[in-house]
This record gives structure tokens, C-alpha cells and sequence, in this order.
């Protein structure tokens, strides 16, 4: 009988014990749904901080070709600029973009009020916006030669702060790692998708505004226009905390030494170090004549600056359309394939520039501005496409950690190089006596192009082939 009392009351202390436990499960249950949820809406939260400052950040990057476009016409009509001292200042104005990576270690190195990104993004921004401003509000007889070369080195010099930024922030975010089984793995493949529409959009905003504005509006009322935008980019960025971001906590700041000294080590690898060379000779030794035929363009053969924006508009629509076919068909090509095709089909471009220059297109019946928004477009982006294959070819080679400041120094690299492409396309134009009024020395400097442009090909060895390399390094 007591045997029986005493199994009765085990039994029942089994069934309080398990109703027990159930409840703290389920206490714990729900405080853990609550903490995910929490720590859910809080992520969802920083994501859309994330794409507001970066949405605003990337389209204002592509909508700097309108103000851009108004100083072509504000150079030519209000300072009377020849071709050569046109196309002198802009590739000179440029400077800046060489030192980006410089900018990226002092914003890795050095903090401003505890943040390391969303400070320069603000300063960049009002240093572009007073830039502009200042264009617009001085007058065509107060304003100088040189006042106006120093003003769009500021302008520059603010633009590659920010876009520094800019690319490290989507940089971070996408190694950012998984912090809960419910976390996107593509969340930062997003992101980029992101920035890239966002900067599409900007650019062909740009270019359309700058088309039709350029026709009924004075070039300092389109430099007064985008520092209005600037200012409330500056605005917006000012009331961001960088702590609403989420962005990756560093520990500690490695210094400038240091970051140095990995980027010098990344670069003693012969496959970088050629291939980022190489790279930037295809653009150094070709010419450019893009100052020379935007003259010949407006001047000779009077084509509208409507017609100029919308040729911008399908050079936009033309990269949209090389990232997809290449996100679909060629990313498993080796690079250099897809690289050495892109700068044969510039070298046709430039060939067919020819012949629209002489006159026989027209001849045959197929209209100048028709020629103008297609083919001259194209031509346009065309040096800037063959970048997406080589900045992944990059991302193979460069060893981890170092991924940012390898391609800071790429596209600093870039930016010198077209620099000195620019002046190689003035000695060139100046050789052949190609002025603003005299372009029958132009077909012989685009033959001279085109023949550059082939020339690097030959020594297109020193790019390596990414997919063999790895594998080899698997079979090792």
C-alpha cells in the first residue's frame, strides 16, 4: 500500500516536473522569438539606412555628368576655349581620382567623432557642393581660366572622397558575416545590384536633364542646380550616424604604415602587379580625341546638345545591358578573352569614326545625329566596359584582406592613365593641326587611335588565366 502511495506521488512529481519544464520551454521560446524578431526589425532597420545613404551617394555619382555636360558648352561658348585647352583642363581636373587610395587609409586610419565612414561622405559632399555654387555664382567676366581649373579639383577632389566612402561601406557589408540562420547570404550581392542601378539611373537622369536644360538654360544654372543636390546630399548625410548603419566593428585601426605595407606586398605579385599595368597602358597609350570630336560635333556638323544627351542616355542603357549579358554569359570566360574582344571592337569603333568623318555614312544616306546617338555612345562606354572583367579577374588574384586597396590603386591607375591619354590626345590633334575650325587632320588622328589601340594586344600575355590558376592551386 505504501508502495503504491509512493509511486502515485512519483508519478505525479514526474507530470508537475514536465509541466514545468514545458512552461520554461516555452518561456524560453518565446523570449528567444522575441530577441530574433527584435534583432530582425533592428537589421531590416540598419538595411534601410544602408540604402538610403548609399542610393542617394551612388545616384548623385551618376548624375555628375550634368554638370559635367554644361561645362563642355560652358567652356567652349562662355570662356571660348579651343579644343586642346578644353580637353587639357578636364583631364588635368581629374587628378584627384589618382589619389583614392590614399583616401581610403586615412578614412581606415582615422576616425572623425567615432566614425570612419559617414564623416567623409559629408565632407566630400559640401567640398563638391561649394565648388559648383561657386561656378555658378561668379560671373562669366569675374571668373578665370585658372579660378575655374581650381574649382573643379575641388569638385573632384570631394567626388573621389566620397565615392571612397561609398565602396568601402558596400565593401564591408558584403563580408559582413552571417550572424543567424535567417541571414541572406546575398544580401550584399543585393547591395551591389543596388549601387549599380542606383548610379544607372543617376547617369541617364543626368544625361537626359542635361540634353534638354542645356538648350534653355544657362551652363551656371545647371552647376547651380546640382549644388542644390549636393548640399541636401551633405544635409542627409549629416544625420546619419554612422552607428545606424551596423556596420563591421574593427577592434583596432591597423595605420597607415601597415596598410601600406600590405598594399606594397599584394603588389610584388607579378599577376597583380603586370596585369594591373598592363591594364592601365591599354588606356595610357591610346589617344584620346573625345574633347576633338565633341567640337567637330557642335561646331562643324551642329549637332544639337539634345542629341548629345540622348547619345549619353544609350551609352548608359548600353552598360546596363553589357552587365547582364556578362553576369549571364561571360562570367566563366577567362578575362583575358573577354578584354582583348572589347579593345578589337574599339579599335572597329574608332575605325567607323573614320569613315563618319569623312563624310561616308552620310553619303549613303544614314543621318549624322543618328550616327551621333548610336555609334558615338557606345564608343563612349565601350573604354570604360572592359573594367567589370578585370576588377573580377582582381578579385581572384589579390590576396584576402587586401581586396579594397588593390582596386583603389586600380582605378587610381585608371584615372592617371587616362590623364595621360587625354594629353597624348592633344599632342596628337595639335600634331595634325586639328583645331575648332579646321578638322582635316582629324581621319589621320583616328587611324593613329585606332593603331594604338590594337598595339597592347600583343602583349596581352601578362594577364593570367584566373580559372586555371585556381585550379591549379586546388591540385597543389
Amino acid at each position: 500500500m505504501v508502495s503504491l502511495i509512493e509511486i502515485n506521488e512519483e508519478r505525479g512529481g514526474r507530470r508537475r516536473s514536465s509541466r514545468g519544464s514545458n512552461y520554461s520551454s516555452t518561456n524560453g521560446t518565446s523570449a528567444g522569438a522575441q530577441s530574433t524578431t527584435t534583432s530582425r526589425s533592428g537589421s531590416n532597420g540598419s538595411e534601410k539606412m544602408r540604402k538610403l545613404l548609399l542610393g542617394i551617394g551612388f545616384w548623385v555619382q551618376g548624375l555628375r555628368c550634368l554638370p559635367w555636360l554644361g561645362v563642355n558648352f560652358f567652356l567652349k561658348d562662355g570662356l571660348r576655349v579651343d579644343p586642346a585647352t578644353s580637353q587639357i583642363l578636364q583631364n588635368s581636373a581629374t587628378l584627384p581620382m589618382v589619389a583614392k587610395p590614399l583616401y581610403g587609409i586615412i578614412s581606415d586610419s582615422y576616425y572623425i567623432f567615432g566614425q570612419r565612414r559617414t564623416p567623409y561622405i559629408a565632407i566630400g559632399a559640401i567640398l563638391q557642393s561649394i565648388s559648383w555654387l561657386a561656378i555658378a555664382f561668379l560671373s562669366r567676366t569675374s571668373i578665370s581660366f585658372f579660378m575655374v581649373t581650381f574649382l573643379l579639383l575641388l569638385g573632384n577632389f570631394g567626388a573621389s572622397i566620397v565615392e571612397v566612402a561609398n565602396d568601402a561601406i558596400v565593401a564591408e557589408t558584403s563580408k559582413q558575416p552571417a550572424s543567424s540562420k535567417n541571414s541572406k547570404p546575398s544580401s550584399s550581392g543585393k547591395l551591389q545590384s543596388f549601387v549599380w542601378m542606383a548610379s544607372a539611373i543617376g547617369g541617364v537622369a543626368g544625361n537626359l536633364l542635361g540634353g534638354v536644360a542645356i538648350e534653355h538654360f544657362s551652363p551656371q544654372v545647371i552647376f547651380w542646380m546640382f549644388g542644390i543636390i549636393l548640399t541636401i546630399q551633405f544635409l542627409i548625410t549629416a544625420f546619419i550616424h554612422e552607428s545606424f548603419l551596423n556596420l563591421p566593428k574593427t577592434s583596432s585601426s591597423l595605420g597607415i604604415k601597415n596598410q601600406l605595407s600590405e598594399l606594397l606586398a599584394a603588389l610584388r605579385k607579378p599577376e597583380i602587379f603586370y596585369s594591373i599595368g598592363w591594364f592601365a597602358a591599354t588606356y595610357a597609350i591610346v589617344p584620346s580625341l573625345i574633347g576633338t570630336m565633341f567640337y567637330y560635333q557642335t561646331e562643324h556638323l551642329k549637332i544639337e546638345s539634345s542629341v548629345l544627351g540622348i547619345s549619353k542616355v544609350v551609352g548608359q542603357a548600353a552598360m546596363l545591358l553589357w552587365g547582364v549579358i556578362y553576369e549571364k554569359y561571360l562570367k566563366l570566360a577567362p578575362p583575358r578573352k573577354v578584354i582583348s574582344s572589347i579593345q578589337v571592337t574599339l579599335a572597329v569603333f574608332m575605325l567607323s569614326d573614320i569613315l563618319f568623318v569623312k563624310g561616308v555614312y552620310r553619303a549613303m544616306g544614314f543621318p549624322d545625329s543618328l550616327y551621333v546617338v548610336v555609334f558615338s555612345g557606345v564608343l563612349e562606354v565601350l573604354f570604360f566596359m572592359k573594367i567589370l572583367p578585370f576588377s573580377v579577374l582582381m578579385a581572384q588574384l589579390c590576396p584576402a584582406g587586401c581586396e579594397g586597396s588593390v582596386m583603389a590603386f586600380l582605378m587610381s591607375s585608371i584615372a592617371l592613365a587616362l590623364i595621360v591619354s587625354g594629353y597624348f590626345g592633344v599632342a596628337l590633334a595639335s600634331y595634325f593641326s586639328v583645331t575648332g575650325n579646321d578638322f582635316s587632320g582629324l581621319p589621320v588622328a583616328l587611324l593613329i587611335q585606332a593603331a594604338c589601340t590594337v598595339l597592347p594586344l600583343h602583349w596581352s600575355y601578362f594577364v593570367p588565366d584566373a580559372v586555371k590558376s585556381k585550379t591549379n592551386a586546388k591540385e597543389k
